[in-house]
């Protein structure tokens, strides 16, 4: 078997270390001893945007705000679904990883950052949601290990009763805020709908194969009053 190969590092502000590692075709970017994610495992953050954008599907322009770049994943899905006159914003902490997705990981990405319709912005996500009001129709959330901040202590800010409340006033009416994360919680759906979201837990697989750990996907509603 080919054995893995350290390709590059990159500091977490205010967090760990990142790793990036290959063996062979395959990528996975690890935090200590932890796998935050791997090139052969898509299937849960596809489906992040695909239950998203399900819901927006009436929306003419819709614009889209996703945390977090990760391998593209969650891009790819989202811009095969949308239509050509959307609008993606991706928001990106750790410039190295935006810089893998143009480098080493290129492939992976298989160009989506070409797309006309999309916006890279190195900043953390939970500082732009508080600067907007009404201005996204789907808020997708892939930071950190989920609700349990994993990477960085600052990201704990995103989830709860404050960020929450700052993602539902930057969402237009009947928006959705989706939340992938590494594992259920019950709390966390709780504070959702404390925040005036209606909930949706979607349970999913790591493997596009339907195999592989389980992930759980959260899909909050802005209540329209």
């Amino acid at each position: 078997m080919i054995p893995w190969a350290l390709i590059d590092t990159a500091t977490v502000p205010g967090g760990g270390e990142l790793r990036l590692k290959q063996r062979g075709t395959e990528f996975s970017i690890m935090l200590g001893t932890n796998e935050l994610m791997n090139s052969r495992l898509s299937g849960s953050e596809e489906a992040l945007a695909r239950l998203s954008i399900d819901k927006i599907r009436d929306r003419q322009r819709p614009v889209i705000l996703i945390g977090g770049l990760g391998m593209g994943f969650t891009l790819r899905a989202a811009l095969a679904e949308l239509p050509q006159e959307a609008r993606v914003v991706v928001a990106e902490l750790v410039p190295a990883v935006i810089r893998w997705a143009k480098t080493e990981m290129a492939e992976v990405f298989k160009g989506c950052l070409d797309d006309p319709r999309v916006m890279i912005v190195e900043a953390d996500v939970g500082e732009l949601i508080r600067r907007e009001t009404a201005v996204f129709d789907a808020i997708l959330l892939d930071v950190d290990n989920g609700p349990e901040a994993l990477t960085r202590d600052e990201n704990d800010r995103i989830y709860d009763a404050g960020g929450l409340g700052a993602a539902k006033s930057a969402l237009r009416p009947g928006g959705v805020l989706s939340v992938w994360s590494s594992a259920p919680d019950a709390r966390f759906t709780r504070k959702l709908q404390a925040a005036g979201f209606t909930v949706e837990e979607v349970p999913t697989r790591a493997s596009t194969k339907g195999r592989g750990a389980k992930h759980m996907i959260w899909l909050g509603v802005k209540q329209v009053r």
